[in-house]
């Protein structure tokens, strides 16, 4: 690595602008490097801008993260409604980088919805400001129970607009405008807000965490209405001694779970662990089910379900799961209430589990990516990377080629009958396939400490190679894992091992070319959803091992057979492929063809003239059979 390559590591180590990585280039081009020194300068500029942006990107993740836990921590020690809806605005402003943020809440005795926290805004009439159901974004939003957002507010033909909701609009100088509802249950009780006052663009992602913060302080103003209604009815019922007692027990599982829940979420902990958290606080059995359960409420209230109570994990209206709550036939309200804040927990740490197994699988995939396409990589930033995946690339590894085949596909893509399908109607289906294999390979190269990406329209595995394992019995695990994953035929081709692939990557992308040979062969020799290495296919596999001599022995073989068909436009070679299939048979070699019997007799005597007189013995039929299945499987991968 050069001097000038060195200095974009100083440049990601220090934090740097991106203006800066132009630095290094322009200086090398100054000083009148040739133009090698600046394309590889070029590259490690661009490599270097994507690992600032992963880095940034994370920063900011872990940025949202922190922020949903501290709103978390300040809702398990809620002294103070109003200081937490402002800590949510607060943050809210910042990590969306916006002008200004507010919350609004709705009043049921006036029928509208009004200012309740405001942050970084300057007007006392928009602070003051009052919307009827509705009316302006804010009123639509509190309305429709659904999220809005717009680039350009006065532009906007979507709201109503009103003088008075306009003109504080204004003097506010607010241009684009994200609202979001704040939900209990099925019922809106206000509005978030993130605006700026210049055109921009929301994000998904920047609404879906403005839609995290409401659901925050929905919790809020929801527990503080609660411990509201708990002290007026210790007020009211200070006679009713067993009755106060029985609910200020509630009350402390509620504040327990919340302190539980809390926990759970801060060191990191799983599903599980919430429903046993819940367990103990609710003196039951809580778990969690993905399986075909029936869907309770998607209004997000625990419902009963028979002697048990179900409660939804949900996120976007994907139904993600349910806590199931055992033999509590009669619960209390704020119990109900307790296993809905935890089915909402649950949800959220599935969703960051999903997201982070998304980002490793893709991780993987451009290491593997980078294996195969770029064999000069640094050895040192490849074990630094793998060792990051919990990969070893210092032992020997395997290349595995896979691909989902269809009962009775050959490599032609057609089926047992011969007949081609459809494009149109089958293009859906195949991109479906492709995205299931490649996830269900790179969970099975995660369990393997190995590493998969998706390419040539199947998928690719780089598995490490155990002292007692060999390629062909790696091979066949593997086809056997991903067909009962996916409960589908599924083909598997290897390579010879690489010893070391982080110290030398050059034979990574020779061994995945011999893999995807060894799989076509196996989908030619009919033996689709099987597994298996170059080695275990004899004469075959030592051609697939090295196929520098292929066209020379189909050449040699039947080399005269196929010209003749060229020059000609005659069958030789198909009445030649059903003869040996008949059992070199001419009766049912014609039933096969559906000609004549002296049709088939005038091709054989053809064939004879050019392959020789003893084309028909053993030994010779042997090699031009062999020769037919090579010729079949180059034709069909040129296609």
């Amino acid at each position: 690595m050069s001097h000038d390559q060195a200095s974009y590591l100083e440049l990601l180590a220090r934090g740097a602008a991106a203006e800066a990585y132009d630095r290094p280039l322009l200086l090398a081009r100054a000083s009148g490097a040739g133009p090698d020194e600046l394309a590889a300068l070029d590259q490690a500029k661009q490599l270097a801008l994507r690992v600032r942006a992963e880095l940034e990107g994370r920063r900011r993740r872990e940025a949202e993260l922190s922020a949903l836990f501290e709103t978390a921590h300040d809702l398990a020690g809620l002294r103070d409604l109003d200081a937490v809806l402002r800590a949510i605005v607060q943050r809210a402003r910042s990590l969306l980088g916006t002008e200004v943020a507010y919350l609004s809440l709705n009043d049921p005795s006036a029928g509208d919805t009004y200012m309740r926290v405001t942050e970084g805004s300057v007007s006392a009439r928009f602070q003051q400001l009052r919307l009827g159901m509705g009316e302006g974004l804010g009123g639509l939003v509190a309305q429709t129970a659904r999220p809005y957002v717009t680039d350009s507010y006065f532009d906007d033909p979507r709201f109503e607009h009103t003088r008075a909701i306009d003109t504080a609009v204004s003097d506010e100088g607010l241009v684009a405008i994200l609202g979001v509802p704040l939900m209990l249950g099925s019922q809106v009780i206000g509005v978030l807000f993130a605006a700026d006052r210049r055109a921009r663009v929301f994000e998904r992602e920047q609404v879906a965490l403005l839609a995290s913060f409401a659901a925050h302080a929905a919790v809020a103003i929801d527990t503080a209405n609660l411990l509201a209604e708990t002290r007026s009815a210790l007020a009211e019922l200070e006679r009713a001694t067993e009755i106060i007692r029985d609910h200020s027990g509630v009350i402390e599982r509620a504040s327990e779970v919340h302190d539980r829940l809390t926990e759970v979420v801060l060191r990191g902990g799983g599903v599980h662990d919430v429903a046993a958290a819940l367990s103990e606080v609710l003196d039951g059995t809580v778990e969690f089910r993905d399986d075909d359960l029936e869907a309770p409420g998607a209004d997000g209230h625990a419902v009963r379900h028979g002697d048990d109570w179900v409660a939804a994990v949900s996120a976007g209206g994907e139904l993600l799961g349910a806590l199931v709550l055992r033999g509590h036939r009669d619960l209390d309200p704020v119990d109900q209430r307790t296993l809905e804040r935890a089915a909402m927990v649950t949800s959220l740490l599935l969703l960051a589990r999903r997201s982070a197994h998304e980002a490793e699988q893709r991780v993987r995939g451009e290491l593997l990516d980078d294996l195969l396409d770029a064999a000069d990589r640094d050895p040192r930033l490849l074990r630094e990377r793998a060792a990051r995946l919990n990969a070893d690339l210092d032992i020997p590894h395997v290349v595995l080629a896979a691909r989902i085949d269809a009962p009775g596909a050959d490599a032609t893509g057609r089926d047992a009958a011969g007949r081609g399908s459809d494009a149109g109607d089958t293009a859906e289906r195949e991109t479906a396939d492709r995205q299931r294999l490649w996830s269900a390979a790179s969970h099975l190269a995660a369990t393997r400490s190995g590493l998969a990406a998706a390419r040539d329209g199947g998928t690719v595995l780089l598995l490490p190679l155990g002292p007692r394992d060999s390629a062909s019995e790696l091979a066949r695990q593997t086809a056997r894992q991903l067909g009962g994953t996916l409960r589908e035929l599924v083909t598997v081709g290897a390579s010879s091992p690489v010893a070391a692939p982080a110290g030398d990557p050059g034979p990574i992308a020779g061994a995945y070319e011999q893999a995807r040979r060894c799989l076509d062969a196996l989908r030619l020799l009919g033996r689709s959803g099987q597994g298996a290495a170059a080695q275990d296919l004899g004469f075959l596999g030592l051609l697939l091992a090295d196929p520098g001599d292929i066209d020379g022995f189909v050449q040699r073989t039947m080399g005269e057979v196929v010209d003749y068909d060229r020059k000609r436009g005659t069958d030789l070679v198909r009445t030649l492929d059903a003869y040996f299939a008949s059992g070199m048979s001419p009766a049912r070699t014609k039933d096969d063809l559906h000609v004549h019997v002296n049709t088939v007799a005038q091709r054989l005597e053809r064939i004879g003239r050019l392959l020789g007189p003893d084309w028909q013995s053993p030994g010779r039929a042997l090699e031009i059979q062999l020769a037919l299945r090579l010729h079949a499987m180059s034709t069909s991968v040129a296609r």
